[in-house]
């Protein structure tokens, strides 16, 4: 199969010619996928990752989002409560303004009734009949006489007025007291209810906080249970590593010492070479360079998930990862993921070897394959560059597919 390479060139079908029996070029490679093959199985017993972490996280915004809705809800409910309270102070200043009036109306009417009880008093001492007659006498003309009988009659009045108008305004005065005292009863029922309003969010608010440090606490021991658990992946991928080295010097030495001996002609009867050509779908890869650009990588376990990351200062995203890893060794691939998968040719989830490019999620992500059933990619915002398995639920349901570049 003919496709397009990372570096533009074209992925050509390999080859091979047998000489009298002798095969040669490929068996270095079998020494090497071997030896590949042998160290994989260094990773066989690792473990997927724990989604717990995001379940947490998730658990914890949500938990915080109901933290902000009560912190919301007890800020209107203060005020309410502060609100009621203002009314109340107000009932109250009335009701201590209504008393004063109250004392002020029944001294009023207690001065208004003593006077009156006096101008009788002295009515029944010296009699009304005496005291018109003693006008009459002591007036020196008619005029005096009408002005001070009218007098006499205003001053009556005007105790009996002002009396009514002291009663009555102690019967409001009492009324009001009444009406108030009622509405203190209602304000203090509407401030008790406010209060009991802010107690009940604030409670809830304690509960949420406890809940919420609870599980940030969970969450930074599922890190921590991570950081152990990516260490671990990335000591048995730097082990997966040494022994592809390992196997890629031993099937150089292999290379070096083959001496090629072709099989004897017979000049009376010449013999034709046989030529057997075969187009495999994905060659066997590169384990030299595939170690490389897979120890480049995890050089960066750890840095955060950036949205357009391409470099370790900036941070990565899943396609600025292998594009940054693969260039530090030559190889030039596009920043972008789906674009990536047009690259090399086609891997089955079967036939995977470190190195390759795996996809998932409609080409939304990618990662790069270290074996072992392990990838390292950057996943997302608030992630870190890590290593995975394609076995998790998540990514074996996503899986798209496969592209080998080396």
């Amino acid at each position: 199969m003919t496709g397009k390479t990372a570096t533009g060139g074209s992925v050509r079908g390999r080859s091979k010619i047998k000489f009298g029996g002798a095969t040669t070029g490929w068996a270095p490679r079998i020494v090497l996928l071997a030896a590949l093959a042998a160290g994989l199985l260094l990773a066989a017993g690792s473990a997927s990752a724990d989604p717990g972490i995001q379940s947490k996280q998730a658990q914890a915004q949500a938990i915080m989002a109901e933290l902000e809705e009560l912190d919301i809800s007890l800020a209107v409910t203060i005020e309410s409560y502060n609100f009621a309270n203002v009314e109340l102070d107000r009932i109250d200043g009335e009701l201590d303004t209504n008393a004063r009036h109250l004392v002020s109306a029944r001294k009023s009417l207690n001065v208004a009734q003593r006077r009156i009880a006096e101008r009788l008093r002295d009515l029944y001492v010296n009699g009304d009949g005496d005291s018109t007659l003693e006008v009459l006498l002591g007036s020196q003309s008619l005029d005096d006489i009408i002005t001070r009988l009218d007098a006499i009659e205003r001053v009556s009045s005007q105790d009996t007025r002002i009396l009514a108008e002291v009663k009555q305004f102690r019967r409001e005065v009492q009324t009001r007291r009444g009406n108030l005292k009622d509405a203190r009863v209602e304000q203090a029922d509407v401030v008790a209810e406010r209060a009991a309003q802010r107690q009940s969010i604030e409670g809830q608010l304690a509960e949420r906080k406890q809940l919420l440090s609870s599980v940030k606490d969970e969450i930074a021991q599922l890190r921590a249970e991570e950081a152990r658990r990516q260490a671990e992946l990335a000591a048995q991928a730097r082990a997966r590593l040494e022994a592809q080295r390992i196997a890629a010097q031993q099937a150089q030495e292999i290379q070096d010492q083959a001496t090629y001996t072709p099989a004897a002609v017979d000049t009376a009867t010449p013999a034709v070479d046989i030529i057997e050509t075969s187009i495999p779908t994905a060659p066997p890869p590169d384990g030299t360079r595939a170690s490389q650009v897979i120890a480049i990588a995890m050089q960066y376990l750890g840095v955060p998930y950036v949205w357009g990351g391409a470099s370790p200062s900036q941070g990565f995203d899943c396609s600025g990862l292998t594009t940054y890893a693969f260039a530090q060794i030559g190889v030039s691939l596009p920043h972008h993921a789906a674009s990536q998968y047009g690259y090399g040719t086609p891997v089955s989830r079967e036939d995977l070897q470190p190195a390759d490019l795996v996809f998932f999620n409609g080409l939304g992500h990618m990662g790069m394959y270290i074996g072992g059933g392990q990838f390292i990619h950057a996943p997302h915002t608030g992630d870190v560059v890590k290593i995975s398995s394609i076995n998790d639920s998540w990514y074996a349901s996503t899986w798209v597919g496969a592209r080998r570049i080396l």
